[in-house]
């Protein structure tokens, strides 16, 4: 029998409160933290932050708890703009929308930094045991993707380097149950003939860092078939897959032509559309992508945003938390139309 798993790729709104407090903080600009640096007052108002996100998530139901990642200014790019050997540059569009993130130049040795391992230590605090701890990262090809390489020099040079900073920061992580993995950019901007091979190498470097179920959560529409192929060559558990935006058949297409991971995670709900889905149709979805391959028998299909939740209101991020808790939990059959 599968497992319905109710989750999330993290990155959540800031409460609006923090939003103010933050603004009211002097010398404190969006994008201006730095690892270490921040004050007392802004690490209290993160603290507070925090604590209010993991009590959304226990009073929503959700199977998988993350920390939130609401420090992540710069989004997905986060761990490198506050790495000490790290230069940040230009303000660059993230994808195709309406947010910004810095260009983090990397200018020497990447080595890792435990700043995200001190942030996921504070969540699994709030949480004792209340419900499994999920770790974010951004996936390695998608880092580099969104990094400037100014040190290594090669480009499957650069994404081995990002794939062992990234599975060093792993290694000090606190206990978790699973880990997703965000690659975008395998759909956005997918490697070229060069560099695909390397792709799943560099995921299996992160992902044997840790003994948790490894999630490598792509969105912003379908893969292209080759990417789509050399992804089901890494060693992970499950691979996600956006069924709210872009072409769902060609979606559909890649996992029956070249099979699918023995778990999966589905983009059910969309992450930048303030419209919350019941979780009869988010439990539609489910079984209409499982009618797709009937030959397929999975054991855990998480249950997700298709993006991060990061450009929702928070009373709608919140809603759809819940709907998304509600879907897994949902007894009755549905059928899809």
């Amino acid at each position: 029998m599968t497992e319905l798993v109710a989750t999330t790729p993290g990155l959540f709104p800031l409460p609006d409160w923090a939003k103010s407090d933050l603004s009211d903080l002097k010398g404190h600009q969006k994008g201006d933290l730095i690892s270490g640096d921040e004050s007392e007052a802004i690490v209290s108002t993160y603290e507070n932050a925090r604590s209010e996100v993991v009590d959304d998530q226990l009073d929503a139901g959700l199977d998988r708890a993350v920390e939130g990642q609401l420090r992540w200014d710069d989004m997905i790019a986060h761990p490198l703009t506050v790495h000490d050997n790290v230069e940040t540059g230009g303000i660059v569009r993230y994808y195709d929308n309406n947010n910004f993130y810095r260009d983090p130049r990397v200018v020497d040795d990447l080595t890792p930094s435990g700043d995200v391992a001190a942030e996921l230590a504070q969540a699994s605090e709030l949480l004792d045991g209340a419900a499994p701890l999920q770790a974010v990262l951004p996936g390695p090809y998608s880092l580099a993707d969104l990094a400037t390489d100014e040190h290594y020099g090669d480009a499957e040079t650069f994404l081995s380097a990002i794939a062992e900073f990234l599975g060093g920061e792993v290694e000090a992580f606190p206990e978790h149950e699973t880990l997703f993995l965000l690659e975008p950019s395998l759909v956005e901007s997918a490697p070229d003939d060069d560099l695909a091979e390397a792709v799943p190498e560099a995921i299996d470097a992160v992902a044997s860092a840790t003994d948790a179920d490894v999630v490598v959560h792509t969105y912003f529409g379908a893969l292209d078939e080759k990417t789509y192929a050399h992804l089901l060559d890494a060693d992970v558990s499950a691979v996600g897959l956006d069924v709210v935006a872009g072409d769902r058949e060609q979606t559909v297409y890649n996992a029956s032509e070249y099979g699918v991971t023995d778990d999966v995670a589905l983009g059910l709900s969309d992450g930048q559309n303030t419209l919350v889905e019941s979780p009869e149709t988010l439990r539609e979805r489910v079984e209409w992508f499982e009618e797709q391959l009937p030959a397929t028998d999975f054991e855990t299909v998480y249950l997700s945003t298709n993006t991060e939740p990061f450009y929702l209101p928070v009373n709608k991020h919140q809603e759809k938390l819940a709907a998304l808790a509600a879907a897994a939990d949902l007894d009755a059959e549905v059928t899809a139309e």
